[in-house]
């Protein structure tokens, strides 16, 4: 049987934009005059979507719709989303900053919840003094704030200003002295906004390592928002999608961040021109189109495969009969958007000269891919006698399937890196 630690149903939020609290004076007494009649709030029949990139027609806004989803015990929720998708919103309703204008939270535990840098914290209190004030806050008790208070210290990392007033602290020692206390309450729901972020990558690892010690070691529950996808992915074991303020998809992490990472590319296919947005340089070249060729019978590849001898070919157009000295470049980054791969002339030692023809374009032979499956992008660039021609960011999307890339027969699992290498056992 399940052991559910949070429930949410039907929850929505409405704000309206530019007013503090509900609105108009008028407003309220309508609001009131439908209540005592045991009438439905009137306003709950306006409002539009929560997509902060266009303008709307109504002064009402719904920052979350209908809004359901349950958490177990031990579980990690991911919760994903572009800013203003209402991330932070639901994380204020279940920490109980604000109430939802429909709907219901339902608890089985004590939460403490992590939104803010210093969220808690009085900047005249020293950091000891705070561990106090933040602790009684989320509600932990003296006795029990003395029985952790060296360990709370010791994983902060900043033990030689803990009696030094915060407001001398910078973001990231506040923010590990803030989570330190919060990792270590008895607490059912532990809720980690962006706030990691703010610390450097050693302590990131550490807050990483506690999470996850906390909810299969301790059985808690974490719900954590992160725009870092491997974070999440290393994390959490379920995540929600939330687009313009309602789930869009839920499920396995990595079938969410893939969802998610869908929502800024504009399908490419082989087959047709391709409009960049993101692109700089003087504009003597230019790339205008990307096709994958199969470099064993030169046919066009619909799908690659990890292993298969493959080329790039980058079309291009160019403003002068004749250029040289030419560097052209291909970035290739995983769906995390972590460069894995560059390739460039210059890196071979090789020259290259264009001339204006008819065919206008130029391969890139890469023999035996060595990427393993996944979706990828590339950023192209290319330069003339070292002046920046064209720089074009996230050009062309593909997928790359397992291979037989170690000619055994067989195909490759999955989750075996993002790169395979030629080696021999001796």
């Amino acid at each position: 049987m399940k052991d559910i630690v949070l429930k949410v149903e039907n929850v929505s939020k409405q704000y309206r934009l530019g007013l503090v609290g509900t609105g108009t004076l008028s407003h309220d007494l309508n609001r009131w005059w439908h209540q005592i009649r045991g009438k439905e709030n009137p306003y709950l029949k306006i409002g539009e979507a929560n997509d902060r990139s266009t303008k709307g027609n109504s002064d009402y806004v719904w920052a979350l719709n209908d809004i359901n989803f349950e958490v177990e015990r031990g579980e990690v929720l991911g919760i994903i989303g572009k800013n203003g998708a209402g991330k932070s919103t639901l994380l204020k309703l279940l920490s109980k900053v604000t109430a939802p204008t429909t709907g219901s939270i339902k608890y089985n535990g004590k939460i403490a919840s992590l939104l803010e840098v210093g969220t808690g914290f009085h900047p005249d209190l020293t950091g000891r003094e705070n561990i106090y004030l933040n602790g009684a806050i989320l509600g932990m008790t003296k006795k029990e704030i003395t029985a952790q208070i060296d360990e709370i210290i010791d994983f902060s990392g900043v033990e030689r200003y803990i009696d030094t007033p915060v407001k001398r602290y910078s973001s990231g020692m506040y923010v590990r002295l803030a989570f330190a206390v919060a990792a270590h309450l008895e607490s059912d729901i532990l809720i980690v906004d962006e706030v990691l972020s703010v610390g450097d990558a050693e302590f990131q690892k550490k807050c990483m390592g506690k999470m996850n010690d906390i909810s299969k070691g301790q059985g808690r529950t974490v719900l954590f928002v992160s725009h870092n996808m491997a974070a999440i992915e290393n994390l959490c074991t379920r995540s929600l999608l939330l687009v313009n303020g309602t789930i869009q998809s839920s499920g396995n992490t990595k079938t969410i961040i893939s969802n998610y990472l869908k929502l800024n590319v504009k399908s490419n296919t082989s087959r047709e021109k391709l409009i960049f947005n993101k692109r700089s340089g003087n504009g003597v070249f230019k790339f205008n189109e990307v096709k994958l060729f199969d470099n064993d019978d030169n046919s066009e590849i619909e799908q690659l495969q990890s292993g298969m001898n493959m080329r790039f070919r980058l079309y291009y157009e160019i403003s002068e009969p004749i250029l040289k000295n030419i560097l052209i470049g291909i970035g290739v980054n995983n769906e995390y958007d972590e460069r894995v791969a560059f390739l460039s002339n210059e890196m071979l030692n090789k020259t290259i000269e264009i001339i204006q023809n008819d065919d206008n374009f130029v391969d890139i032979l890469i023999p035996k891919l060595p990427l393993a499956a996944g979706n990828y992008n590339i950023t192209l660039f290319c330069s003339v006698n070292g002046i920046t021609a064209d720089w074009v960011e996230n050009a062309y999307y593909f997928t790359i399937n397992n291979g037989d890339f170690y000619n055994t027969g067989r195909n490759l699992p999955d989750g075996n890196g993002h790169i395979f290498l030629d080696y021999t056992f001796n």
